[in-house]
């Protein structure tokens, strides 16, 4: 019997549609040991790249005022090493297991997607806000033509279900979903962290040894609910809301502006089990309602 919080993303069924995000639970298996992760959704995992990545030198989480700045840079073990050593336990948390795949170029998605193509996962996220290496550095995210040609290479390589996640940095997100819908992927993800900066005053230098990080947290939230409501509008295909989500409050405004499963991000650093708070207070709503989720999705 499907239940109030169920929900489907392009033929995959969550449980309830909340999915820690990429790159604030490791791979799942940090947090196990903290809460019942198994209630939840899903968990989507660290930005994945061809090959392991050191990440950024410096300085790379920075506190601001309802939000943090993150210069990580893609630390992680490449994706060879995440299908032997992290997915089998990732599979073990009873949630859904999205894939976050990253790449500098064209042929880094390729390799990287058909080596996933071996997996045992349900859900592939292309991030594609990663700077392409062989276009003088510019995001593949920015522009929505350069998007089409990466989107449309990885759906012909790709056997999963294929979400595109979209940086709020681009030209226009509402051209870049479509783009995206086009070539055939199965659902967007979005928004990626808003380009941003701090200053050591101190220092006299940037915080940052990059310069620009990417913000995210609670200071996001009403920006991304406005994306993710011109996208939902926008394209037929499914809608990962993300950004800023910290009380269920803020889950259930994002479902009602579209977004059929919710990530939650930042928040899950102020407090880990955040998520489980997140869904016993979407159930107590839609329990005072007597309502479903499908009954308010979209519904402004």
């Amino acid at each position: 019997m499907k239940t109030a919080l169920e929900t489907n993303f392009a033929g995959v069924i969550f449980k309830n549609p909340l999915v820690l995000a990429s790159g604030t639970c490791g791979f799942g298996g940090e947090y196990a040991g903290l809460f019942e992760i198994g209630r939840l959704g899903g968990v989507c995992s660290k930005g994945l790249t061809l090959r392991p990545r050191a990440g950024n030198t410096g300085v790379r989480i920075w506190e601001t005022p309802a939000g943090i700045m993150n210069s990580v840079g893609l630390e992680n073990p490449g994706v060879e090493a995440f299908i032997s050593r992290e997915l089998p336990n990732m599979k073990a948390l009873g949630v859904k297991v999205v894939v976050n795949l990253g790449g500098h170029s064209i042929e880094d998605y390729l390799e990287g997607a058909d080596l996933l193509n071996a997996a045992d996962i349900d859900l592939l996220e292309l991030n594609i806000s990663c700077p392409n290496v062989k276009s003088g550095g510019m995001n593949f995210g920015i522009k929505a033509e350069t998007a089409r040609e990466v989107v449309r290479k990885v759906r012909a390589v790709t056997k999963h279900v294929l979400t595109v996640k979209l940086s709020p940095n681009a030209e226009d997100i509402v051209a870049l979903a479509r783009v995206c819908e086009e070539e055939g992927a199965d659902g967007v993800s979005l928004t990626n962290t808003f380009l941003a900066m701090a200053v050591d005053i101190g220092g006299r230098r940037p915080v940052f040894d990059n310069v620009y990080a990417g913000l995210s947290g609670p200071a996001i939230k009403p920006i991304a609910l406005r994306m993710v409501h011109q996208v939902a509008k926008a394209v037929a295909i499914p809608v990962m809301g993300i950004g800023g989500v910290a009380t269920w409050q803020d889950a259930i405004e994002f479902i009602m502006a579209g977004a059929d499963l919710v990530q939650i991000g930042a928040a899950n650093f102020i407090k880990p089990s955040i998520s489980l708070d997140i869904l016993d207070g979407m159930q107590s709503w839609l329990d005072s309602q007597n309502i479903t989720l499908e009954e308010v999705r979209g519904i402004v």
